[in-house]
């Protein structure tokens, strides 16, 4: 045998068949077992029966393997429709921009199945969108059809794609058939070599760069792939069957072979370390399809070497399996959580609501409720989709009865805005007139009025609140002018503030008739002053005498005694009453125009809660006062 043989080459054989990764652990090969005379031994020869047996075997083999590949296809198949439940909820414009992260990707060809559960989970969308709106099918303007453009857009995205797709399958369909023709060739090739005369060991590097020749070929088309590889392995098998190979080299190969596949196992052994379940599961399988490349070690070392890579193998694979539990014990707190979700849509769905605060408000808690939903994640497959139409169906339930509120205080608001414009012109008709009490009841009437119509369109609401402020400002304003002109009670409340400083501030004389002078003439001014609002009245009454007091520490001991001179005389306790009586009607007057005022501005209600209240708590006293100055009348008589 010549020197230059490659003693790592002469054991390849059937590790050359085109076979795909499949998730289950392969079997150790036999096929490349070693020969059963030594290098130095005549090949005993075969009968005929036998080696097509063989064949028929190997046939058999391959054949089991094809099942394998296409039951491993069919399941990757079915993960791959599974992929459409995970859009359910996406939105178009959120399926429109995956499909276009897609098209623009480098793998794009090798995700076909992706597209299409994106382009089915579009349209399905798309049709439950188009029926919630009463979109008909025939609608071909973008006024009759509000999802025009964004339909027309994808389907531009899934033509260009698709023609794109059509375009690489012919590609890839033309590339299988050139390998078929190279491999028909290297056959020919291989035919020839083996029914050649040469010797062996001068075919034997040809025979390798035929093997290597058939690897780089790549994949052919699937109809003649069984044929095209039963023939390539018929006569590598026939080509085998003449090689004497002696055992020293056989020996070597062994070697060869072992090394490769311990540094397999440390590879493997390594990936149980990775932290990444999932990346660590699909390395092993690309080890996997390694260790097929090589064949058989030494017969007393193979079953230890493969104990050892199945070992390292069933502990990734354990792994693999325990995250994917996991997954599902999380998917199912998922699914309790989510239920959790679409109890409380439906409760707020079935509370009753009557006003807008209480739709805002039931509006944020489903948009918190819809924001902890995407937080959350999937459920477990048999029952992620039912349970999010579940909640869809509570969502839309919501929104149903929140649009229908609306249209139907919608239809209101324009006999509210012709009703709003009577009373502007009724205020805008009594803002010029003088006679204050009709006209003050009549503009608090018009308030009350305004109150209790109802809201308005909201582009108006403002520019008809500033008109009728507007007429209502003018009346009162005129108002309190011409009360201020008879009996200033706030410009006679400043002058009694003026007037404490005067005497915090005054200088007491030694002199003490001077002294007394100075005090009846605070006296005086204090009482030529008149009266102040009723609600300061004490507390400036307080000042006062604590003033005098500290300048003039007589002042106690003549309070007590006779009125001061050019003093007035003391009122009688009925003036007294009727005085509170009046300035008590006065103030109720003034809290009902506060509420006119108040019941148009926003957040209004504690004010207008609180006038309610001043107004009643008024009311009650007047009816004490009414009691009190009939008795005090009673007490005259």
């Amino acid at each position: 045998m010549s020197e230059n043989i490659n003693p790592e080459e002469l054991r390849k054989d059937l590790s050359d068949v085109e076979t795909p990764v499949v998730d289950t652990v392969p079997a150790e090969e036999t096929v490349n077992s070693e020969p059963a005379q030594d290098a130095g031994e005549a090949p005993a020869p075969e009968p005929e029966q036998n080696f097509s047996d063989k064949v028929e075997e190997l046939i058999d083999k391959v054949g089991d393997a094809v099942e394998k590949i296409a039951d491993k296809v069919e399941d990757k198949f079915e993960g791959v429709s599974d992929k459409a439940e995970n859009f359910a909820d996406k939105s178009l414009a959120e399926l429109s921009d995956m499909f276009v992260q897609l098209k623009d990707s480098a793998e794009r060809m090798t995700r076909s199945k992706e597209a299409e559960a994106i382009k089915s989970a579009f349209y399905k969308l798309l049709g439950r969108l188009k029926g919630e709106s009463g979109v008909s099918e025939e609608a071909e303007s973008s006024q009759d059809n509000p999802f025009e453009a964004v339909e027309q857009n994808f389907k531009a995205l899934y033509a260009d794609y698709k023609k794109e797709r059509a375009e690489f399958n012919k590609e890839q369909d033309a590339r299988r058939e050139e390998n078929l023709a190279k491999k028909q060739a290297i056959i020919e090739e291989l035919k020839a070599l083996v029914e050649g005369q040469e010797d062996v060991s001068a075919q034997f590097p040809a025979f390798r760069d035929l093997q290597n020749r058939w690897r780089e070929a790549g994949p052919v088309p699937a109809t003649a792939f069984r044929d095209i590889n039963d023939t390539y392995q018929f006569y590598v098998e026939k080509f085998y069957d003449m090689v004497k190979i002696n055992r020293d080299l056989r020996d070597l190969d062994f070697r060869k072979n072992l090394e490769a596949k311990e540094a397999f196992c440390e590879a493997a052994e390594k990936l149980s370390e990775n932290e990444n379940v999932v990346s660590a599961f699909h390395d092993l399988q690309k080890l996997h399809e390694q260790w097929k490349e090589y064949g058989p070690v030494a017969k007393e070392y193979r079953e230890d070497i493969w104990n050892r890579f199945k070992a390292a193998t069933a502990v990734i694979n354990k792994r693999y399996q325990a995250h994917f539990e996991g997954l599902k014990e999380q998917q199912a707190e998922n699914l309790v959580k989510k239920t959790e979700l679409c109890e409380r849509t439906e409760a707020v769905a079935a509370r009753e609501i009557k006003t807008t605060s209480e739709w805002n408000a039931a509006s944020k808690e489903i948009e918190e409720i819809q924001a902890a939903w995407r937080r959350i994640g999937y459920a477990t497959k048999k029952d992620n989709q039912k349970i999010y139409d579940r909640f869809r169906a509570a969502c839309d339930a919501f929104y149903t009865r929140k649009r229908d509120f609306y249209a139907g205080i919608k239809d209101n608001m324009n006999d509210n805005l012709e009703k709003k414009l009577s009373l502007i012109e009724q205020a805008e008709a009594l803002k010029t007139s003088t006679e204050w009490k009709k006209a003050t009841d009549q503009f608090i009437a018009l308030q009350k009025q305004w109150k209790e119509i109802g809201a308005v369109p909201r582009k108006k609401s403002e520019a008809l609140w500033k008109r009728f402020r507007a007429a209502c400002d003018e009346f009162f304003a005129a108002r309190d002018a011409h009360a201020g002109g008879e009996n200033d009670f706030y410009g006679n409340l400043r002058a009694k503030r003026k007037l404490v400083e005067d005497i915090q501030a005054y200088e007491v004389p030694e002199d003490t008739a001077a002294a007394e002078e100075a005090m009846r003439a605070f006296q005086e001014r204090w009482a030529a002053i008149g009266h102040v609002p009723f609600k300061e009245k004490d507390a400036v009454g307080k000042a006062f005498r604590d003033a005098m007091q500290d300048k003039f520490p007589g002042f106690s001991a003549q309070r007590s005694g006779a009125p001061a001179r050019g003093g007035r005389a003391p009122r009688s306790p009925k003036d007294l009453l009727i005085e509170k009586y009046n300035k008590l009607q006065q103030n109720i007057t003034t809290y009902e125009n506060n509420i006119g005022f108040f019941s148009a501005s926003k957040n209004s209600e504690p004010l207008i809660r609180q006038m309610e209240e001043r107004i009643a708590q008024a009311k009650e006293e007047l009816k004490e006062l009414e009691a009190q100055i009939r008795k005090a009348e009673e007490g005259e008589a």
